[in-house]
């Protein structure tokens, strides 16, 4: 299934509903190249009393109900929908990442469908999964490592794997 018209609209949604989010996890190394996969998509966020309300307005843009599956001990917000299984968590502490700021710092924005969504860094997803050390993290960190390094390589060779010129 192609993610892309999805996180075209969750793109659309952030934007509409002005709620500060940042793409992590493999879904976020998946539009860097990454070849992986996920079922859910995850995302940080600023968790403040307008951010909630923001979170409230997206999830019934997209008919969906806000679950809090670790309450009170997580900053975990699960945006779920049964009709077809959808599910965005959105969490306000991510293993290996100081803070929100912090991980921004360390983010691009990607344009979706005509829409801005902030993406982390394959390296801060990479050291995240490393911080979290989670089997299904350890499980993937190769993969990241690799794509991370090609891309790396293939910015630093410029266009027909030639060297870029310095200047």
């Amino acid at each position: 299934m192609d993610a892309r018209p999805f996180l075209e609209r969750l793109a659309r949604l952030l934007e509409e509903t002005g709620l500060e989010a940042i793409l992590i996890g493999n879904a976020a190394a998946a539009l860097q190249g990454a070849p992986v996969t996920t079922i859910d998509i995850d995302l940080m966020f600023r968790q403040t009393p307008r951010n909630l309300q923001k979170l409230k307005a997206l999830a019934k843009a997209l008919d969906a109900v806000i679950l809090r599956p670790y309450y009170p001990v997580s900053g975990l917000f699960r945006v779920s929908r049964d009709a077809d299984g959808l599910q965005i968590d959105f969490m306000s502490r991510i293993d290996g990442v100081k803070s929100f700021e912090a991980l921004r710092s360390r983010s691009h924005v990607a344009v979706l469908g005509g829409s801005k969504l902030w993406v982390a860094g394959l390296d801060a997803i990479i050291e995240s999964k490393q911080a979290a050390g989670r089997p299904q993290d350890k499980a993937v960190l190769g993969t990241l490592k690799k794509t991370l390094h090609e891309t790396k390589t293939s910015r630093a060779e410029g266009p027909k794997g030639r060297a870029k010129k310095r200047k």
